[in-house]
């Protein structure tokens, strides 16, 4: 899929995990990718010609804004992708409200902004805006229900900015994976299950993006979404680090 070396990539939580996926799968199609990060320690992906990694607290609105506007002075940003997510989980009261702030900032607060910053030029130039939601948008999610609520709002807000920018040429995408092999469950009580068939993997959902990105011009797929075969996690505990056996869930 050839593209003009020009046309520029805006994806957040590229340091590690999905986001690095899908940043490493923009440059391999030719784009420049600006990866935002609060640190790119980890290695995953390195600054070359084609990937910028930006290291930015995105809760630093004004420092994140002033990023944005400095990327689109000097190059024609044509994709934004919206995948920075932080995850708590557990009983509700058990949240503190640092927590509960964290999450809504981050997973629903931080895509609007970005794309309210961008929105005018990807009128002018058709431009795609992907967010990475989680199927837990579209359920009920006791231990979860902070999390839940905001990827609910991300799905919600998609789908009616879609309405909005359609007309424009905009297309607004959402993508909902469910269990990935990443580091989002590092603050749960669980984690994916052993077996491959039980968790996506990054490199999965950077595929899902190059499917949206292939649609011919005209076409629109709003929503996908990615399951593993099984559905299965393995609980943690706090006995020596040990772990219990591998649950199927209803």
């Amino acid at each position: 899929m050839e593209r003009v070396r020009d046309e520029a990539a805006i994806v957040t939580g590229a340091s590690s995990g999905i986001g690095a996926a899908i940043a490493k799968r923009l440059c391999e199609l030719g784009y420049e990718v600006f990866g935002f990060g609060r640190d790119f320690e980890k290695g995953e992906l390195v600054e070359t010609g084609t990937f910028h990694p930006v290291i930015c607290d995105l809760l630093d609105t004004d420092r994140l804004c002033a990023c944005v506007k400095e990327i689109a002075t000097h190059h024609q940003v044509r994709i934004l992708v919206n995948n920075a997510g932080v995850g708590y989980y557990g009983l509700h009261e058990e949240l503190s409200p640092p927590k509960i702030k964290a999450l809504v900032r981050t997973n629903l607060e931080v895509p609007m902004i970005l794309t309210q910053q961008l929105l005018r030029q990807f009128k002018k130039h058709a431009g795609v805006i992907i967010n990475i939601s989680s199927v837990t948008a579209g359920g009920s999610n006791p231990h979860g229900c902070a999390y839940g609520a905001t990827k609910a709002g991300l799905t919600s807000f998609s789908h009616s900015l879609f309405d909005e920018a359609r007309k424009y040429g905009v297309k607004v995408v959402t993508i909902a994976p469910d269990m990935t092999k990443t580091d989002l469950y590092r603050n749960a009580d669980f984690r994916e299950g052993d077996e491959e068939e039980s968790y996506l993997l990054p490199e999965e959902v950077a595929d899902a993006v190059e499917y949206v990105l292939n649609q011919r011009d005209g076409v629109v797929v709003t929503d996908l979404t990615l399951k593993p075969q099984l559905h299965r996690i393995r609980r943690k505990t706090s006995n020596c680090g040990s772990e219990q056996e591998s649950k199927e869930m209803k």
